[in-house]
């Protein structure tokens, strides 16, 4: 199970986002999210021991106030984003760590209209609620014109594959022709391990060194057509690493 397998799945129930709601805001300790949310104690415990073991929680022991044994604290000390799109020729899913450091560090990487907000901050531990409702209003909104743009470029990018899927259904008859190209367009220009892909896609496939070649040649006739130039070397020339069946 890969870390975003493990993040849908913790975040697919219901009381374990509604326990991490209330870890987001403040700790808590078991007894007191289960007469919050209205869950048992045991139950409680036991997505709390998911959650930990998922890497979404900490827990830490504290001195009772009464005088009795330690008990256990659970808080949200990890920073993550979850990007999920989906739809015809889109599939997006990915796990994206939030920058770390203190609010100058993030200076270089805020939209302009943000850099005042790190700058009121800077060396600062507390501000007044006002000041900070105030603070999170102008960043709603400079996050919800950002999520716009984000929103247009999806669909932008979704634009793009519908126009080369089609290329694809025309240009590469059989499916296992089409999936290779697939998951090479997905890359989007990273490097890909082809050996990896080749096995996994042609894995029962007796003609797996003429796919190759077959899918070879369609390949550099359409950079070649692409580029307004023609391509002429001999055949066994190593292909660029995103095409070459040697690639890794």
């Amino acid at each position: 199970m890969t870390d975003i397998d493990k993040v849908l799945y913790l975040l697919h129930n219901a009381t374990r986002r509604q326990i991490l709601e209330r870890l987001a805001r403040e700790p808590h300790y078991a007894m007191q999210l289960s007469e919050l949310i209205g869950v048992t104690q045991p139950a409680i415990v036991k997505h709390l021991k998911e959650l930990e073991e998922g890497g979404m929680v900490t827990k830490a022991k504290v001195p009772s106030a009464k005088g009795g044994p330690p008990r256990t604290i659970y808080s949200v000390e990890r920073a993550f984003s979850v990007q999920v799109d989906i739809g015809p020729d889109l599939y997006r899913c990915e796990e994206r760590n939030l920058p770390k450091g203190g609010p100058m560090r993030l200076s270089n990487q805020l939209p302009e209209e943000a850099v005042n907000i790190a700058t009121a901050l800077s060396g600062r531990k507390k501000i007044a609620v006002a000041e900070g409702l105030s603070h999170m209003r102008s960043l709603a909104s400079t996050l919800e014109a950002l999520d716009a743009q984000r929103d247009a470029l999806i669909s932008l990018h979704q634009h793009v594959r519908q126009r080369v899927s089609a290329a694809v259904e025309t240009d590469f008859p059989t499916y296992e022709e089409r999936s290779i190209i697939q998951n090479m367009v997905e890359a989007s220009g990273e490097r890909i391990n082809l050996n990896a892909l080749l096995q996994q896609e042609l894995m029962n496939s007796q003609n797996a060194g003429e796919m190759i070649r077959t899918l070879r040649t369609q390949l550099e006739r359409q950079i070649a057509r692409r580029s307004g130039q023609v391509i002429a070397a001999p055949l066994d020339t190593e292909l660029r690493w995103y095409l070459g069946p040697g690639s890794s």
